[in-house]
């Protein structure tokens, strides 16, 4: 089973012609999560033809406009699509006040209930879990309070050998959950078939971090160490690590020395600053220090 992010919307501030502010669309052991929420996020759910039914959890990383401005007419248009189960929305302490402060002046009805979880700690925490995913916190230094997202598979059940299990007629069907689960198996005459012999590595789980607005933070290098990929803003070039550090942001050259001193797998680009034209002038920056870094595409869905 597959995990694909979607990246909706990838630019700071204002929303231009051509680009839209902070939105990810992550689709991970069949869940659809939705992290931070711009203006104009659900245009794009639209064009990048998702399920708006299907999207049960948003994760808002802070309460700057570019990146939570789109919830309230996103939560409105689930209303007049007919949703009439729980949405959860996690975010900094204040959303909802923020959130049911325009439902109130503005008289929207609501048929489906909002289940808030406000965030106000300055440490990781795991806020989300089922039986195939985490969601942990990743606290970041912005100019207000403000979390980044880790989202991990869980590891998976093994796969069966169903080629060396054919040789025992003593292995059913019913014993294959627990040789899954990693149990070895016991022959009648006693002779203990080994797990690894009955069954094929899984392949191995993959991570998620996002980090949205923050200065250069080597803190946050224990909670996204290996992930599979990361998305990291780097609004300025290094010129311009100033104005960067006085307005809360990172450079290119700085989310690509994350990704290198954190082993990640792969460094995905964003929040640039409209001042730039041509974005590759982030990709050459940052490859000097991370080879493997790349710019977002919007609306394309990349696989993790």
């Amino acid at each position: 089973m597959s995990t694909y992010l979607t990246i909706l919307g990838f630019n700071s501030a204002i929303p231009t012609i051509n680009s839209s502010p902070t939105a990810q669309l992550l689709e991970i052991e069949e869940r659809h999560f939705l992290i931070d929420c711009g203006e104009g996020t659900q245009v794009q759910l639209r064009k990048a033809k998702a399920r708006f039914s299907k999207i049960n959890h948003i994760f808002i990383s802070h309460l700057h406009g570019d990146h939570c401005f789109g919830l309230p007419g996103l939560i409105a248009s689930f209303r007049l699509l007919g949703r009439d189960i729980p949405l959860h929305v996690y975010g900094p302490k204040g959303i909802k006040k923020m959130l049911e402060t325009i439902f109130q002046i503005t008289e929207t009805h609501r048929g489906f209930e909002v289940v808030y979880h406000e965030l106000d700690k300055d440490y990781s925490e795991k806020i989300y879990e089922d039986s195939r995913v985490e969601v942990y916190t990743i606290p970041l230094d912005h100019r207000i309070y403000c979390n980044g997202y880790l989202f991990k598979e869980k590891p998976k059940d093994r796969h069966l050998n169903m080629k060396e299990i054919a040789k025992y007629s003593e292995i059913e069907s019913c014993d294959y959950h627990n040789i899954k689960a990693g149990k070895d198996f016991v022959l009648s005459d006693g002779y203990v078939l080994k797990n690894e012999v009955l069954t094929i590595d899984p392949a191995p789980p993959v991570s998620y971090a996002f980090c949205s607005d923050t200065r250069y933070l080597e803190s946050i290098l224990p909670i996204i160490k290996k992930v599979t990929v990361l998305y990291h803003e780097s609004t300025f070039l290094h010129d311009l690590k100033e104005m960067a550090d006085y307005t809360g942001h990172s450079t290119a050259l700085e989310a690509a020395t994350i990704a290198q001193k954190a082993e990640v797998g792969k460094l995905i680009l964003g929040h640039f600053s409209n001042r730039y034209a041509d974005l590759t002038v982030f990709t050459d920056e940052a490859r000097n220090v991370f080879p493997n870094s790349y710019l977002p595409k919007a609306l394309e869905s990349v696989k993790i």
